[in-house]
């Protein structure tokens, strides 16, 4: 490994991941990343995937091993859990900022459950168990991590008390399957997608920076646009389903997140999605399970961020400038905080 602090920073505060897997912040802190060189299932239209779905979700709950779903307010988990028996556990979670109202998916979340039969349990998160788990989840990780790994891991333990092995997700929908249509919604040139996609760019945070373009680069067409579907399927999933990954196995449970384990055998329709049909094929599965329910609206996973740090004044490490996160969202001044606390974390 090749010890490079600058370019790992600036990595994590780009992608939420480090992009070169031959680098590493210090000596003895190896980040723990997903390797996504594996085969993958060729899908063609919506009932391919709905019946790779549908199968492995059977596999899974037929395996010997104990299995809950993780089921959100969104289309993807919904059609997860048609496939689950009758009686089968579902997990929810519901972010909590005490006198604030902040998105909650309990509602929906509980009205696929009452559909499909299952027991349905949602589990509170607060600001404090950001503070208790995100040291253990990011030495686990060997690098910062990704804000939704604290949901995840705090419902794994609660899953794995209840005797569960593993869990199930709908991750990857998004990603693999034209979910994300502002990233979608235009053909960008390198430099537009470099300021659009990057979470932070490293020059507004850090004082000793690298702005790292080399995986946009390698995603552009002969006519200098990126291609981002691809880009998505590559940087975006890695980041992603590593989160997933770190999350569940530092809690000691296994993880199948079967629309992970597919990828689109057909160009992606940019314009059907730039219509209003993103996520068109998962679109197809959800009306065909659920006929007559409202596709509801893609919201991320919930966590009330711009709540969290309202009033955190910034980073005080010598790396970082002073009040450089004083114009973020909350997201943004996550990235800085976590990355803030994992130097700390080793150092100390």
């Amino acid at each position: 490994m090749i010890v490079d602090k600058r370019f790992c920073m600036s990595s994590y505060l780009m992608f939420r991941t480090i992009v070169n897997r031959e680098k590493t912040f210090f000596d003895g802190a190896q980040p723990r990343l997903w390797d996504a060189n594996r085969s993958y299932v060729d899908i063609h239209d919506s009932v391919e995937l709905e019946d790779h779905l549908r199968r492995r979700v059977h596999q899974v709950m037929q395996s010997g091993k104990k299995y809950a779903l993780a089921l959100s307010g969104g289309i993807d988990s919904a059609i997860l859990a048609k496939f689950m028996p009758a009686g089968s556990k579902a997990y929810t979670f519901k972010c909590v900022v005490p006198g604030v109202q902040v998105t909650d998916e309990t509602p929906q979340a509980a009205r696929y459950a009452a559909e499909c039969g299952l027991e349905h349990e949602v589990v509170e998160i607060y600001w404090e168990d950001f503070e208790k788990y995100a040291p253990l989840l990011m030495k686990h990780k060997g690098a910062p991590m990704h804000s939704i790994e604290v949901q995840i891991y705090k419902a794994a333990l609660r899953a794995k008390a209840d005797g569960f092995d593993g869990m199930l997700f709908g991750e990857s929908a998004d990603g693999k399957y034209g979910g994300m249509s502002g990233l979608l919604s235009k053909d960008w040139t390198l430099g537009e997608f470099v300021n659009r996609y990057s979470y932070v760019l490293p020059y507004m945070v850090l004082r000793d920076f690298e702005l790292i373009v080399e995986p946009y680069v390698r995603h552009m067409k002969a006519d200098g646009r990126v291609e981002v579907h691809e880009f998505m399927n590559d940087v975006f999933f890695k980041e992603s389903i590593g989160s997933y990954a770190n999350a569940t196995d530092t809690a000691g449970m296994e993880l199948c997140c079967p629309f992970s384990e597919t990828m689109m055998a057909v160009p992606l329709d940019y314009e059907r999605i730039r219509r209003g049909e993103n996520k068109y094929l998962v679109r197809e599965i959800f009306n065909r399970l659920y006929p007559g329910w409202e596709t509801p609206a893609k919201v991320p996973m919930p966590r009330p961020m711009n709540e969290w740090f309202a009033r955190w004044e910034g980073p005080t490490r010598p790396e970082f400038y002073p009040h450089c996160t004083d114009n973020m969202t909350g997201d943004q001044k996550w990235l800085v905080w976590a990355l803030e606390q994992f130097l700390n974390s080793f150092e100390s």
